[in-house]
């Protein structure tokens, strides 16, 4: 830093020694109080340069609240303006001078004219009134009990063993549990636990088929072959028509493109099907055959009436095995151990009987819970989550079953 340099002598002592004399003392109090004078005009410089720069500070402050506040207003009118642009596009679009309340009620049934127009038609002119009613209605029930019975069959459990092994009598020992097995239970290795009254692991339901789901599965797959049938049969109609209409576009195809080959200024190519039209066509085929290996409806209608698709082909063999089992009494892995048996005992002279088995007709009526006729109705015709008989550990006999039988022990 530089040295500050040495207070210079006081401005009295740089006068002539000939002045310092009583004559010149009113000199010397003029100089004094000039110098005073200027250093109070100093001081009141530095004051008006702080008052200067503080006011330039609050005017910049001031500024950009002003401009914050512009641009919200900026902001506030740009959506206003959105605001009533969009306003008067909507009215431009739907202003009309002839708009009366004859034009407004025809706008509004415009749907029912549209529905009446494209839906109606694909009942056929040769319904009556009673047969548009029993489609309504049986369509409707039947696809009622397939989702009810499909959700049940999902979301409800088996039935599993309980976990407190002192309470439990079991005929056997589980030997991947290390657990009693009650009675019909068996061990499923895709959930790898013990299934009460175990019939088979469905991946369709992503569930065990066990004692407290048995009926809801069985239901579905009732109700699915019986809609897959109805669907089949009242849907012919409309299978034969879209048949006739891709034969004819194939047809038309082929004749365009023979015409394109050959044109001249006087030849006018074939119409052509529209996307809409083709997809519309070949969807009813796809969904009245479901990639059934065609059937040509010209060669043999009859057959392929007689066989409607193939997953009323599939499913209404799945559902033909399992009623005959539910006849018999038995589940699908009892069916292979009462088979084992019955060879066994067969051998040895003996006839097998089935424990479980209390004839056919006692059989359907447990297996359904049917009680009373009513239940009939309420428990089978309509969607119904009552229990099965029994807990699935023990066996006693149901009480819908009138004749007595002695307990036998489980196979």
């Amino acid at each position: 830093m530089p040295a500050r340099r040495p207070r210079g002598p006081d401005p009295a002592d740089r006068l002539p020694r000939c002045w310092a004399s009583s004559g010149s003392s009113s000199l010397l109090a003029r100089l004094s109080g000039g110098m005073k004078s200027s250093a109070g005009r100093c001081g009141t410089a530095g004051m008006r340069s702080r008052q200067r720069m503080f006011a330039a500070v609050m005017r910049l402050l001031l500024k950009c609240l002003r401009l914050g506040r512009r641009r919200r207003f900026k902001l506030v009118r740009q959506v206003e303006q959105l605001w009533h642009y969009g306003r008067l596009c909507l009215r431009s679009l739907l202003y009309n001078s002839f708009t009366n309340s004859d034009v407004v009620l025809d706008s509004l049934f415009e749907p029912v004219y549209w529905l009446v127009d494209h839906v109606t038609r694909w009942f056929g002119v040769t319904y009556t009134p009673a047969w548009i009613c029993w489609h309504l209605a049986y369509g409707h029930w039947n696809l009622l009990m397939i989702v009810f019975h499909y959700y049940m069959a999902i979301t409800t459990s088996p039935g599993h063993p309980p976990q407190a092994k002192d309470d439990l009598t079991g005929v056997s020992i589980c030997r991947k549990c290390i657990a009693p097995k009650p009675a019909r239970t068996h061990h499923c290795s895709i959930c790898n636990r013990c299934v009460l009254k175990m019939d088979h692991h469905c991946p369709w339901l992503n569930n065990c088929v066990g004692h407290f789901n048995h009926r809801y599965f069985f239901s579905f797959c009732l109700f699915m072959t019986m809609g897959c049938i109805y669907c089949s049969i009242s849907g012919w109609d409309m299978f034969r028509d879209a048949y006739a209409a891709i034969e004819r576009m194939k047809l038309l195809e082929k004749e365009r493109l023979q015409v394109a080959a050959n044109q001249t200024y006087y030849q006018t190519p074939p119409p052509t099907f529209s996307f809409r039209q083709r997809a519309f066509h070949k969807s009813v085929v796809y969904l009245w055959v479901l990639c059934r290996a065609g059937l040509r409806v010209t060669c043999c209608p009859l057959l392929s009436l007689a066989v409607p698709s193939s997953v009323a082909l599939a499913l209404g063999a799945l559902t033909l095995w399992h009623a005959a089992l539910i006849t018999r009494g038995e589940t699908s892995i009892e069916r292979h151990i009462n088979k084992k048996e019955r060879q066994r005992l067969q051998k040895k002279g003996k006839v097998f009987r089935n424990p479980y088995s209390f004839g056919s007709w006692n059989n359907w009526k447990v297996f359904l819970g049917v009680d009373v006729p009513r239940h009939w109705l309420t428990r089978v015709l309509l969607p119904s989550p009552h229990l099965p008989h029994g807990t699935g550990l023990s066996w006693d006999l149901p009480p819908c079953v009138m004749e007595q039988r002695a307990p036998l022990l489980a196979i």
